[in-house]
């Protein structure tokens, strides 16, 4: 058994992450976290029987201890990751990062490199690399049973309701208090485009625009909050109260407030930012973008991310020299058409938990590689940062306009980074 400490008992840390501990017993157990939230803080040592003395409000007052135990969970906000990550890499922990790294890149390169001089496992939550459908289509795709890979076509369909969830009212949605949105959200895919092509990234082009979250956009006669008495809320299909005051399964009102009672959900609806009109929020962050990736081995790559979509999955078409590879993540099903005629269909075992399987998964992976001493694991911190860089590349092509030439841009970035 391991023993681990959390920083950011927030949704990613407490349920996705660390609730890996509670199933699994006998592979790790927490005994110490940081997190500023007193009810947070409070729920998450309740669940894992952690002392008063092992319970801390800052990811400082923790690191400012002796080193506690072996590996440690960072699952701050976007911003907070690097503060913390650099000063338990040094204290000679075993690290599993949330993602994105940082939202910086000359941090991103930091990190990787910190990791690499102490001798650190530091592994980002790169869901994709560790979930069995992946895993069986990037089998597929290595087997060369569709010949060469030419072109790849990928869709990241956010979904509307998770979009006006995270990226409008919620916490990912300015990019100056989290990060942009295809690193935020779309450094999953990036990584898994890349890791499927096998190759370096030579050129990149991107578009996209916040175009419709906008106060201009917002219907006649509604109000800041959907509460304010709107008079368009029942036909609004991002109502707050629609979309989080219910009692159906699922959906996002367990981001809206920790007590998932109607009574609590009605009382965050009227005073939190999960009641705000989506037209009247704060955020910055693109509703919608393309962008276009060409690789060394002359693949070419079209991704689209878009919020615009009624369901939340990934669908695909991958072209190769021999045939071609359809599919969806959310239905599990992985179709080859060769140009010979045949087809064959696969549907990938499945493993239970949040992100088909991938969070108990780099859970479940993560604790054997700390057990095992593996430094680089199913992908090393340079390998992850790297992936990173690409989507760094891709904002920066769609802030300036322009074609980004990646080694160009790399090497812009180290020259910074050793100034």
């Amino acid at each position: 058994m391991i023993h681990a400490a959390l920083i950011g008992a927030g949704k990613r840390g407490m349920i996705a992450y660390a609730s890996y501990a509670l199933k699994q017993p006998h592979e790790i157990k927490f005994i110490a976290v940081a997190e500023p939230n007193e009810e947070r803080r409070k729920m998450f040592s309740e669940q894992h029987n952690i002392p008063p003395e092992m319970q801390f409000t800052s990811w400082e007052q923790l690191l400012d201890k002796p080193q506690l135990c072996e590996a440690m969970l960072i699952c701050t906000m976007d911003r907070d990751h690097y503060g913390p990550t650099m000063k338990a890499l040094e204290k000679g922990y075993h690290i599993l990062l949330e993602k994105p790294m940082s939202h910086d890149p000359l941090e991103t390169l930091r990190i990787a490199e910190q990791a690499q001089r102490c001798q650190r496992i530091l592994t980002v939550c790169h869901g994709f690399r560790y979930n069995t459908y992946s895993r069986e289509l990037k089998r597929i795709v290595d087997s060369k049973l569709i010949g060469d890979v030419m072109t790849i076509q990928w869709t990241e369909n956010v979904g509307h309701e998770h979009h006006v969830s995270s990226f409008v009212r919620g916490n990912w949605r300015n990019s100056n208090l989290s990060s942009s949105m295809i690193l935020q959200k779309s450094c999953h895919d990036i990584d898994m485009l890349h890791w499927l092509v096998g190759a370096k990234c030579v050129q990149v082009s991107s578009f996209g625009k916040l175009t419709y979250f906008r106060e201009e956009n917002a219907p006649e006669g509604s109000t800041t909050r959907c509460t304010d008495g709107c008079a368009v809320e029942q036909e609004c299909p991002y109502s707050a109260i629609k979309n989080y005051y219910h009692e159906k399964k699922g959906g996002w009102y367990n981001a809206v407030s920790l007590d998932n009672s109607l009574e609590a959900r009605m009382k965050a609806i009227k005073e939190g930012p999960y009641g705000r009109c989506v037209f009247r929020c704060d955020n910055d962050v693109v509703d919608h973008q393309v962008t276009n990736l060409l690789f060394e081995n002359d693949v070419t790559v079209s991704f689209t991310m878009t919020g615009f979509t009624k369901n939340m999955d990934r669908t695909y078409k991958i072209m190769g020299t021999l045939g071609e590879i359809r599919g969806c993540q959310e239905h599990n099903v992985i179709e080859v058409n060769l140009f010979n005629g045949k087809q064959e269909i696969y549907h990938p075992e499945q493993v239970g938990g949040g992100h088909r399987g991938s969070d108990f998964l780099v859970m479940r992976e993560f604790v054997k590689q700390v057990e095992r001493g593996d430094l680089v694991g199913r992908s090393s911190a340079q390998e992850s940062a790297d992936s990173h860089l690409i989507t760094f590349a891709a904002e920066h092509s769609r802030v300036i306009g322009q074609t980004v030439n990646f080694d160009d841009y790399v090497q812009q970035l180290k020259q910074e980074y050793s100034q």
